[in-house]
């Protein structure tokens, strides 16, 4: 069983690992495609303007803009799962956990990153910034992943899917096949969005804990803070309709 998951668009500084290289990635096979938009990128915010990029990354101060105007080449590297910060990630407490537990996210955990595609979570990549939906030049970066990278994703990925993922990414990535479960939080008879941020980070926290490694595992386990009303079925794929309490 694997576990898909969003970035976030605030991350971490700084790095001690390598720069961008193929062996930081997995799928060291495609990396030829990551580097693709990578070069894209690159040249994209070496020629333009200091207004242009800061509607581009969606920063206003320019001392910040100047920062991420920088390279990526030199860049050092962190974990994936620890350069994104925000309310999911912040929920998650990845370096809180032990040692089995992060084992298990890395191994385990997927997230779609604008600039370099699926990434495991203990994938190696430098400070960088790329705000959602953002488009680069003469390309549609979300198609571009989805047509190169799907068929060996599908393989990987296996028979059976949590998708704690944002509508957003599926973009980048649909599951077609495999047994899929999605999430809706509702907290006083409404769907929550800032809250469910924060409960797909619990949910990998829990996971992470109880080192599940099957959907029927997962079914059989209560999440805190979190009760099962609904599940909603449609083909491959149960929707879990989870009330906050």
């Amino acid at each position: 069983m694997k576990i898909l998951l969003a970035p976030a668009e605030t991350k971490n500084s700084g790095g001690q690992k390598e720069p961008f290289c193929k062996q930081n990635f997995f799928l060291e096979e495609l990396f030829d495609k990551r580097e693709y938009i990578f070069n894209i990128y690159e040249n994209y915010i070496e020629n333009s303007s200091l207004e242009d990029l800061s509607k581009w990354f969606g920063l206003k101060k320019f001392d910040e803009v100047e920062k991420y105007r920088q390279s990526l080449k030199n860049k050092p590297t962190m974990k994936a799962i620890q350069r994104y910060n925000g309310v999911a990630f912040d929920s998650l407490e990845y370096n809180s956990l032990d040692k089995k537990q992060k084992d298990y996210i890395d191994n385990n955990v997927i997230l779609f990153s604008n600039l370099f595609g699926p990434i495991k979570a203990d994938d190696l990549i430098p400070d960088y910034k790329y705000k959602q939906s953002a488009k680069l030049p003469n390309i549609n970066v979300e198609k571009f992943y989805q047509d190169n990278f799907t068929q060996t994703l599908d393989k990987y990925l296996g028979e059976e899917i949590i998708d704690l993922r944002a509508g957003y990414y599926e973009k980048f990535y649909k599951i077609k096949k495999a047994s899929v479960l999605t999430f809706k939080f509702i907290k006083d008879g409404k769907v929550v969005s800032h809250w469910a941020k924060y409960y797909r980070g619990a949910l990998l926290k829990h996971l992470a804990i109880n080192n599940i490694e099957t959907i029927a595992q997962f079914m059989a386990t209560n999440v805190e803070g979190l009760k099962l009303t609904e599940i909603q079925e449609k083909k491959n794929i149960k929707l879990l309709i989870m009330e906050i309490e």
